[in-house]
């Protein structure tokens, strides 16, 4: 038996359960894992609230790090024994020992930690695809990073710091902006204050940056289109403030053609190699110290509702994890 966070219904924090479960034992393609920490992340909200439907009853959790405890016929890049990390489907990481498919399933350097393995998964993936797998940025190109003080922020910061980028947090406080320079933002912009679109043009002297990272939605998406220079591209990768309302494409068009990229992790490891590569990536920029994983917040398993309201209320900096 294994504690398990799961939900009934969709709803508000209020709606997660613990309960115990059985793990069972690993068919084939699988494992079994004994968790050590678990990653906390935006599309556990989605999950939960229903804005991206699974059916019912669901365990929820992305993302997570632990120990092989058994190992599944055909599986042969994992053996009992190893350390390991995933950010993968299907949901179900809010746990203290789980089956899951093991394709996406990577091996941990001892260098890293069991707590920075379960925080740095998903969001450094994700950083990895933004700036390696959907549009060419080449060094001394401008990004524009919206919520650059979160758990994806802080890794973007320092992506780009280590590849040359030039890049220009937003953040909603005085403070999560000087956390965004600190880990090697360029610029940072403090969106209440400010009109980050006219601050934008005025840090690139009237041109805009190549490239936006928008995971924030429907607040920042016209601003973000105004942000671009003739040419730029979009990549819309989150719906924090809701989703996008329908809009005229024309509009690319008339801001100056424009692109939008609306890409998804789980497309991007959807192949074995492909995971393990982004992984690989990932792993090489943290282990050189290119890129320290930020762990701000902790919160025991029994807790994982308080740590969702604090997410939800943008209480949060840096990575989010719970406890076992």
């Amino acid at each position: 038996m294994a504690k398990t966070v799961v939900i009934d219904a969709f709803g508000g924090p209020e709606v997660m359960q613990v309960v115990e479960r059985e793990v069972g034992a690993p068919g084939p393609g699988q494992i079994r894992l004994v968790q050590k920490a678990c990653g906390l992340n935006y599309i556990d909200v989605y999950q939960r609230t229903g804005l991206y439907p699974n059916a019912l009853p669901l365990a929820l959790g992305m993302e997570a790090s632990g120990v092989v405890a058994a190992v599944g016929e055909g599986v042969t890049h994992l053996k009992v024994g190893d350390r390991v990390a995933y950010a993968a489907a299907p949901p179900g990481a809010y746990a203290e020992a789980r089956v899951m498919p093991a394709a996406q399933v990577c091996p941990l350097p001892e260098a890293i930690s069991f707590e920075e393995g379960a925080a740095m998964m998903l969001k450094g993936m994700t950083v990895v695809y933004l700036f390696n797998r959907t549009v060419p940025i080449k060094r001394g190109d401008w990004v524009l990073f919206h919520a650059a003080a979160g758990g994806v922020g802080l890794i973007a910061c320092q992506w780009a710091r280590s590849e040359g980028i030039n890049l220009i947090a937003t953040a909603g406080s005085d403070a999560k902006c000087a956390m965004a320079l600190a880990h090697g933002a360029t610029h940072a912009i403090n969106y209440r204050t400010e009109d980050f679109a006219a601050r934008v043009r005025e840090i690139t002297g009237g041109r805009g940056v190549d490239v936006v990272m928008d995971s924030v939605g429907k607040d920042t998406f016209e601003g973000s289109l105004n942000s671009l220079r003739p040419l730029g591209t979009l990549i819309s990768f989150g719906n924090a403030s809701g989703k996008v309302p329908p809009f005229d494409l024309g509009v690319l068009s008339a801001k100056g053609s424009l692109m939008i990229a609306r890409p998804t992790l789980f497309t991007h490891i959807a192949k074995h190699e492909d995971c393990q590569q982004i992984a690989r990536d990932l792993f090489a920029k943290v282990t050189s110290g290119a890129v320290k994983i930020v762990i701000d917040q902790r919160f025991p398993l029994d807790q994982v509702a308080d740590a969702h309201r604090a997410l939800e209320a943008r209480a949060t900096t840096g990575a989010t994890i719970l406890t076992l």
